[in-house]
């Protein structure tokens, strides 16, 4: 039989801590190891238990649970941090993500949710609740949609085809225009990407994530 998953739990609410305590206590793979009130016990606990995972609040006294991660992961690559939290807004996923955290969650989680993340990072997976990836994915969507700003809606459609491999011939016929204004429009698309030619355009539009609809 394999050890059982450890765990240090990191929050400043005493019936937090508690409640997790008695989640953890009625599952027999996963076994808490610590806990901290803080960031800098949580630094201290993680770095001398070793746990497998470390269940992470952002908002704690003193050292937040974004610098608590980053001291964690500095000393200690490979632990696994959930953050556990009430805040879900863009800056608080982001940081958390960029300090290293390999799951996020939110406080009203399902047990079942949490137990099933636990599991997840410590077999070093990346896991985040439904209301969070939602958030990742409307994010990252909404980025891509504003890639280029600077573009027109029709220099943007050109684009789109040339990083699909059209010629300019066949944007004329598909945008039915004119194989002048078609190349009057790669010419702007060109200057207002700072590219000198094609290839350097699709490489900068494919990067943005267009032209990954291909040619029939």
């Amino acid at each position: 039989m394999s050890d059982p998953i450890s765990v240090v739990v990191a929050d400043d609410h005493p019936v937090f801590r508690h409640g997790m305590r008695a989640l953890l206590d009625a599952v027999a793979d996963v076994e808490l190891i610590g806990e901290a009130a803080d960031g800098d016990e949580a630094v201290a606990a993680a770095l001398a238990l070793e746990p497998d995972v470390v269940l992470m609040d952002l908002r704690m006294p003193g050292l937040n649970g974004i610098d608590a991660t980053r001291k964690i992961l500095a000393a200690a690559p490979d632990a696994g941090i959930l953050v556990l939290t009430m805040f879900e807004d863009d800056d608080s996923v982001f940081a958390a993500m960029r300090a290293g955290a390999r799951g996020y969650l939110l406080k009203g989680s399902e047990q079942d949710e949490v137990m099933r993340a636990i599991r997840a990072i410590a077999s070093g997976e990346a896991i985040f609740g439904p209301a969070i990836a939602r958030r990742l994915i409307g994010y990252f969507s909404s980025a891509n949609a504003e890639a280029f700003p600077e573009l027109t809606a029709r220099e943007r459609e050109v684009l789109e085809l040339m990083a699909q491999g059209r010629n300019n011939q066949v944007i004329a016929g598909e945008l039915t225009l004119s194989l002048k204004t078609v190349r009057n429009h790669v010419s702007n698309v060109f200057n207002k990407l700072h590219v000198t030619d094609r290839a350097g355009a699709i490489v900068k539009a494919r990067e943005a994530g267009m032209g990954r609809s291909q040619p029939d």
